[in-house]
């Protein structure tokens, strides 16, 4: 197996952001390299729990490996999605904070066996769960054009979608990531190739997110995570473009509203209460200091929130 090596991002923002004390009880939701994590058992301590889940074996093998004698860690491998069933096998029914560093890490970027990157030729692969059945292959070689069209334009926004999607179809079998990269660059007129980003990186993405379904349970992971925090304990969420961002800021500025009554309303007649309170008014970037170190933190954006106590609906709108 390579070398698991994966740069934590906003690594200080994350840790002061939870509040961590000793003897808490964490989850990690996407435990990667273990950078975050190393951090947290640092705070939480011997008495503390760090509960470590991963569906990336190769990620679950290193930590085992890095955290290998330490009584605070408890590794799990399963969805991030799925951390209320996790919960509930470990018998654990509240937890002091959470949090998620969504998307690909540099370990799978990096590792040309994988085939997330447009920058290594390899296969067709892009699993963050290599036991899963669908891969980039299946998708690229095997959907219909207007199928790739929509994963295309939903999950990577590229105004070329129509264009890229028939031309992937034209050009297959594709069997490797140059072969997707020779077909895509085909699709873009020459003066956008030259503008911007590498052609390429869109249509991976989007590609990458329908074979993973990143976003699908989004929305309710949020709302399943803030469920399993004891009040006062708190949610932090990385974030690496604009769909993600989106779904995360929704879900907490949801959480955190007292009302839904149509605005034309005089009297509140819903149940909503708010549930968190937003710690961070603004996304969190990355420092100058740490983009020249890490490039690749430059979209990352860090949003937490805290859980607040029960709370019994009181107010009328008038």
């Amino acid at each position: 197996m390579q070398e698991f090596s994966h740069k934590s991002v906003l690594l200080d923002e994350v840790i002061d952001g939870l509040a961590l004390k000793e003897g808490m009880t964490i989850i990690d939701g996407t435990l990667g390299g273990g950078g975050h994590s190393s951090e947290i058992i640092k705070r939480i301590g011997p008495k503390g729990r760090l509960i470590g889940i991963d569906r990336d074996n190769d990620a679950l093998e290193h930590c085992k490996k890095k955290f290998d004698g330490n009584p605070a860690f408890i590794p799990v491998k399963s969805n991030y999605c799925d951390m209320i069933s996790v919960c509930k096998s470990l018998g654990i029914d509240g937890v002091d904070g959470i949090l998620l560093d969504l998307g690909v890490s540099s370990y799978q970027l990096d590792n040309v066996d994988r085939g997330f990157s447009y920058m290594h030729d390899c296969a067709l692969d892009m699993r963050m769960d290599t036991t899963q059945s669908l891969t980039a292959h299946d998708v690229v070689n095997f959907m219909s054009q207007d199928e790739l069209a929509k994963i295309i334009w939903e999950y990577g926004e590229d105004k070329f979608s129509k264009r890229i999607a028939e031309f992937i179809v034209k050009n297959r079998p594709i069997n490797s990531t140059f072969e997707l990269n020779k077909a895509i660059e085909a699709a873009i007129p020459a003066k956008f190739r030259r503008e911007g980003p590498h052609p390429s990186k869109r249509t991976y993405q989007a590609i990458r997110i329908y074979v993973n379904n990143e976003l699908g349970p989004l929305e309710n992971t949020v709302k399943d995570a803030v469920s399993l925090l004891k009040p006062g304990g708190r949610l932090a969420i990385i974030s690496f473009h604009s769909l993600e961002a989106r779904a995360v800021k929704t879900t907490m500025k949801y959480l955190e509203l007292d009302c839904i009554c149509p605005k034309q309303s005089i009297i509140c007649t819903c149940d909503k209460v708010p549930e968190v309170r937003m710690i961070t008014k603004k996304p969190i970037t990355a420092s100058p200091a740490e983009l020249e170190d890490n490039p690749r933190a430059r979209s990352a954006e860090l949003r937490i929130c805290e859980k607040l106590p029960p709370q019994t609906k009181k107010r009328q709108k008038f």
